[in-house]
């Protein structure tokens, strides 16, 4: 059964209540202090001038049974620890951020990248809407941003959480998201699809034969480039652009295969990396890093997607993410046949697993488990 409480938790309403944690608890999952490595750079995670939704985030899910309003958390000011803002735009764009961003190696760094490729990419995104992951609301905007981030776990396959799913204002898929045939297990609405490249097209190829035979599209639909290489800035060039990927390991690609034919910088965000780096040093900081696997290291598609929405939404919903039980499922949840999860070197899901059902206890966030 689903661990009750939450949004996600049988019988949570709507209108349920968005309730602060005291700064203490806050402090103690986020941190307060200075990340060691890059330096500063933008503003604080959260903030208006950062590009999220302007609001304070990783908040405490409300106790089963609330019935207390939501409260609104947001200020236009910094919020919160955390050095630097989560989306990357042409606004941010300084010597001082390529100076710092290119001294250090990949992934998630401008070390041996393109000065001229970078500054063109970002270039495109130079207006406000690419300087926000939320668009700006037409009316009064929502006292409390709910979000659900699905991943593609085996739990899935039969839970009938598509309905709840979709109850959600925003709701966050990654890499390889069917999502028809299993409406009734993952729903279908789609506010953020993220991926880098690598994984997007893995994807479209090892699971094609399963349903995944393109990436989300839609109207309000839009896409989260994790800049783990060059290959996502000079693929969200092209893609703005409307043009054929020009060099590199996706030469010819015609992007609007994979986006649909709107082609509008508004469409597409890009994660900071400097962010990336606050996420990976702060709570997924692997003991990979230091063994001979370092350099391929990096956080799940999905926990970048998951901790992004922690510092973004004011709650948050995690379904098909790891779990204590998870050998009772398959890798995935459109799998036709029981395949177990493996556990490759370039991630830690040991360490993201202890990681969701600390936040899970916490309250911080709600984990989806059977």
């Amino acid at each position: 059964m689903a661990a009750p409480g939450g949004q996600g938790g049988a019988g949570q309403s709507r209108a349920a209540a968005c309730t602060s944690l005291d700064r203490s608890t806050r402090a103690s999952f986020l941190g307060s202090g200075q990340r060691t490595g890059r330096p500063r750079a933008g503003a604080a995670w959260g903030s208006r001038a950062a590009g999220s939704s302007g609001c304070c985030s990783c908040l405490q899910q409300p106790a089963p049974g609330s019935s207390s309003s939501c409260t609104s958390r947001r200020r236009s000011g910094p919020r919160g620890p955390g050095p630097g803002p989560v989306l990357l735009w042409g606004g941010l764009l300084t010597p001082e951020l390529w100076d710092s961003l290119s001294r250090h190696k990949g992934p998630y760094s401008w070390q041996g990248l393109s000065h001229q490729d970078i500054v063109s990419t970002l270039r495109l995104l130079n207006s406000s809407e690419s300087a926000r992951l939320f668009a700006a609301p037409r009316k009064s905007p929502p006292t409390c941003i709910r979000c659900a981030v699905v991943g593609n776990g085996g739990i899935l396959n039969g839970s009938r959480q598509g309905q709840k799913i979709d109850t959600h204002d925003y709701v966050f898929r990654l890499n390889g998201a069917v999502i028809k045939g299993f409406e009734q297990d993952v729903g279908t609405k789609t506010s953020f699809y993220g991926f880098t490249v690598n994984t997007m097209k893995n994807s479209l190829i090892s699971y094609q034969h399963l349903g995944f035979t393109s990436v989300p599209q839609g109207q309000d639909l839009r896409y989260i480039f994790i800049p783990s290489s060059i290959r996502e800035y000079l693929m969200l060039r092209s893609a703005i652009l409307g043009v054929p990927v020009p060099k590199g390991p996706d030469k010819g690609d015609r992007p609007d295969t994979y986006f649909g034919p709107e082609a509008s910088a508004s469409k597409f965000k890009l994660l900071h990396p400097d962010f990336i780096g606050y996420l990976t040093e702060r709570f997924l900081k692997s003991k990979l890093i230091n063994t001979n696997f370092g350099n391929v290291y990096m956080p799940s598609t999905g926990a970048l997607m998951l901790l992004t929405a922690l510092h973004t939404c004011d709650q948050v919903s995690a379904y098909g993410f790891i779990t204590s039980n998870y050998r009772k499922y398959s890798d995935h949840y459109f799998e036709r046949e029981m395949k177990p999860l493996i556990f490759y070197v370039n991630h830690d899901l040991r360490l993201e697993a202890a990681l969701w059902r600390k936040l899970h206890k916490a309250g911080i966030l709600w984990l989806y488990q059977r």
